[in-house]
C-alpha cells in the first residue's frame, strides 16, 4: 500500500514540469516518460505536473488525468508526485482531486479559488473543505500575480494546522510577506519556494524545498543550489544562482512554458507544441535561449 506522504518528505528540488503534448493537444507519452528519466537521473525530490507550467487550463481534463498517469507509471514510487488543480471552483477541483488520487498522485496542489474573488475567510473555508475530504495530502497553491488575491499570512498559520495539509508552494513576491508566513506555521508544515528568481532568499528565509519551473532542464544545478542554501552555504547558492540570471530572464521573457518547450530537445524531450491561446516564441528568443541554456547545460554535465 502507498504511503501517505508528510510534510517532512517535502524536501529537496520538485520541478513543475510542463505537459508535453502533440500537435492535436493529446499528452506525448514517450516525452513525458522521457522527460521523467531525464529528471530522476538528476536526483529531483519529486515531480509537479499540471501546474501553470503544465498548461493545466488548455488541456481537457481526459488528458490531464493521462497525465499523470503517465507520469506517475514512469517515476514508479521513487518520488513524490504532487498533481497541480487550477480550477476555479470547488466541485470541479474536487473531482480533479479525486481523478489525479486514482492517477497514481501522492499529494494535491490546490491552487487559491480565483475570479470570484473571495474573502479570506471564504480562502479558508475552500481549503478547509477541500482537506476534510481529500484523498490525498493537500498542497496550497498561492501564485496572486495569476489568481489577483493574496492569502493573509494568518490564514496560512491556521490552514497550516489541518492534519491534511502538509505544505505550500509559495509564489507571492512579497518578502515581508513570506517571512510572516514563515514566522507562523506549524512545525510539521513545509513552505516551498515557487519562484526561480527568489529562490536562495526564500531557502535564507525559511523555505524547506523548491517547486522551480527551470529545474525541469536544469536539475543537478537546481540540486546544488538547494543543498548548498540548506547547508548555510548563502555566498555559494547565491553566485550558483546568479548564473541562470540570463536563463530564467529568456525563459520567462515570453509565457511559460512556451519558451522552455522551443529548446526542450537539449535534454531529450522531443514536444515542442503549446496549447491555445500560447503561441511559439519567436525565432530571436528561441535562438538566445537555445545558446543559453546549451552553456549551463555544460555546467550540468560537470555535475554528473
Amino acid at each position: 500500500m502507498k504511503q501517505t506522504l508528510t510534510a517532512g518528505a517535502l524536501r529537496g528540488i520538485m520541478p513543475a514540469v510542463p505537459t508535453p503534448t502533440t500537435s492535436d493537444d493529446l499528452v506525448n507519452d514517450a516525452a513525458a516518460r522521457a522527460q521523467v528519466d531525464y529528471l530522476l537521473k538528476g536526483g529531483v525530490s519529486g515531480i509537479v505536473p499540471l501546474g501553470g507550467t503544465g498548461e493545466y487550463c488548455s488541456l481537457s481534463q481526459a488528458q490531464r488525468v493521462r497525465m499523470i498517469a503517465t507520469t506517475a507509471a514512469a517515476v514508479d514510487g521513487r518520488v513524490p508526485v504532487i498533481a497541480g488543480i487550477l480550477d476555479p471552483g470547488y466541485h470541479d477541483a474536487f473531482d480533479s482531486g479525486r481523478a489525479f488520487a486514482g492517477a497514481g498522485a501522492d499529494a494535491l496542489m490546490l491552487l487559491t479559488p480565483y475570479y470570484t474573488t473571495p474573502t479570506q475567510k471564504g480562502i479558508r473555508d475552500y481549503f478547509v473543505r477541500f482537506a476534510d475530504a481529500s484523498p490525498l495530502p493537500v498542497v496550497i497553491y498561492e501564485i496572486p500575480y495569476r489568481t489577483r488575491i493574496a492569502i493573509q499570512p494568518e490564514v496560512l498559520h491556521e490552514l497550516s494546522r489541518h492534519e491534511n495539509i502538509i505544505g505550500m508552494k509559495a509564489c507571492n513576491t512579497d518578502m515581508y510577506h513570506f517571512l510572516k508566513v514563515v514566522a507562523g506555521v506549524s512545525s510539521d508544515f513545509t513552505v516551498m519556494s515557487g519562484e526561480d528568481t527568489l529562490f536562495p532568499l526564500h531557502m535564507a528565509a525559511g523555505a524547506k524545498a523548491g517547486i522551480i519551473v527551470t529545474a525541469s532542464v536544469l536539475p543537478r544545478t537546481w540540486s546544488a543550489i538547494y543543498a548548498a542554501a540548506k547547508a548555510g552555504r548563502s555566498d555559494e547558492a547565491l553566485q550558483m544562482h546568479r548564473r541562470l540570471i540570463p536563463l530564467m530572464d529568456l525563459a520567462f521573457a515570453e509565457t511559460n512554458p512556451g519558451p522552455l518547450k522551443s529548446v526542450w530537445e537539449l535534454v531529450g524531450v522531443k514536444a515542442p507544441h503549446v496549447m491555445a491561446p500560447l503561441l511559439p516564441p519567436g525565432a530571436e528568443l528561441r535562438s538566445s535561449l537555445h545558446g543559453e541554456l546549451s552553456a549551463r547545460l555544460k555546467d550540468e554535465a560537470a555535475l554528473a
